[in-house]
């Protein structure tokens, strides 16, 4: 019986020796794959950030562009309603002096008109 015991006891410390030595060799796979899985991670994080950076530079990129067009777009807005101003005097001083042009042509039209009337008066006379 304590030979039996013995055995028992041995192949209980065999058993445990082996489950142990079969767990460490678990666990040091595991941790080479988490260790291998954390860089992979890293790298794809990396990656992903990188490609993140770059979509944002090119989004602001147009932006910036966009922003120079409508600055532009506005600055020659400005300028054109500036110059309207500026002209819109000048075109109402043109406008009054060719409404003062039209009448004083009105007038030598009718004036040409009379000398006209007054013309043909004296040759029907003088054919008479």
């Amino acid at each position: 019986m304590g030979r039996r015991r013995r055995q028992l006891l041995i192949v209980f410390v065999l058993v445990l020796l082996l489950g142990f030595a079969f767990y460490v060799k678990l666990w040091t796979i595991d941790y080479r794959i988490s260790i291998e899985e954390a860089q992979l991670l890293r790298q794809q994080f990396d990656i992903a950030n990188r490609e993140a950076m770059d979509e944002s530079a090119e989004w602001r990129r147009r932006y910036d562009a966009e922003a120079e067009k409508a600055s532009k777009c506005i600055k020659e807005l400005n300028a054109i309603k500036a110059s309207i101003k500026g002209n819109a005097a000048g075109f109402n001083k043109k406008l009054e002096m060719l409404q003062k042009e039209n009448l004083d042509l009105l007038e030598r039209i009718e004036t040409m008109k009379q000398e006209l009337e007054e013309e043909k008066l004296k040759c029907s006379m003088q054919q008479h």
